[in-house]
């Protein structure tokens, strides 16, 4: 019996410890652009059945309640939070932010689609709207060299004023993925998504229409992590993860109890 609360409580500091990981995390990246933070899930793992629910007591009752033990717990998954981050102005005409739902669409290495909140674009020499690591938005914008103006509407409208004329002209439009469950994306790091089984095909289209976010010019969608909230969980983490330590000092103590006078 006390070996298996020994087992118990090992379980309870590998639970703790994966959730202390969780929220390093969301506070390491509490200045990252559109950075949705984390929620670790915790769940029973299987009880050992000693006595069932309502089986024979004697030939003519039954026991109301069964002697069910359980054997510990772990970290079920991690349920992604994704709250509105704070807009930012910074002023940049190819910083964009997403006011709502939704994720942009970019382009990664092997043609694979990556979905991600960071707005934080800019032009590369062939004149391409790119992410920071040179990856394209897509559907692809392509500002016309000479340009002195740029302007993204809030429906992804973007429009470029060329040297020489006084109209803007329309290069193309940013397109908006949504999907049934966005909690279902894979995080691939570098601030993208990928899509799964999980989250579902994506819904492209225009921004503010359909439960899509709008979009806003010069401004950039700042992490939703809550440096107080994160601190009171690390501490509840910590704590937690000492009562389930002292169990185990508390588990050897009777075992060398039982050794030295039974």
């Amino acid at each position: 019996m006390t070996s298996a609360a020994m087992h118990i409580a090992r379980t309870g500091l590998d639970a703790q410890n994966e959730r202390m990981r969780v929220i390093s995390n969301n506070l390491a990246n509490v200045n990252t652009t559109g950075f949705k933070r984390d929620r670790a899930a915790f769940e029973t793992l299987a009880y050992q059945t000693v006595t069932a629910n309502g089986a024979p007591s004697t030939s003519e009752t039954k026991y109301a309640t069964g002697l069910n033990l359980g054997t510990g717990v772990r970290i079920q998954g991690t349920a992604r939070i994704d709250t509105q981050g704070s807009l930012q102005t910074t002023g940049n005409s190819l910083d964009l932010a997403l006011d709502g739902a939704g994720y942009f669409q970019v382009q990664m290495p092997g043609g694979q689609i990556g979905y991600t909140r960071a707005g934080n674009f800019s032009r590369s020499p062939e004149g391409l709207l790119v992410t920071s690591e040179g990856y394209q938005v897509q559907p692809g914008i392509t500002v016309p060299e000479g340009a002195t103006s740029i302007t993204i509407g809030n429906d992804g409208t973007v429009s470029a004023t060329v040297q020489g004329q006084t109209a803007p002209t329309q290069i193309g439009q940013i397109q908006i993925a949504t999907f049934p469950n966005a909690a279902g994306l894979q995080p691939m790091g570098e601030n993208f998504l990928t899509e799964t089984a999980a989250s579902g095909a994506p819904n492209v289209g225009v921004a503010g229409q359909d439960g899509r976010g709008n979009i806003r010019q010069g401004m950039l969608e700042g992490s939703n992590v809550n440096v107080v909230e994160e601190l009171v969980d690390m501490i509840e983490t910590q704590r937690a993860y000492e009562v389930n330590s002292k169990m185990i000092s508390a588990t050897d103590q009777m075992l060398q109890y039982a050794n030295q006078n039974l």
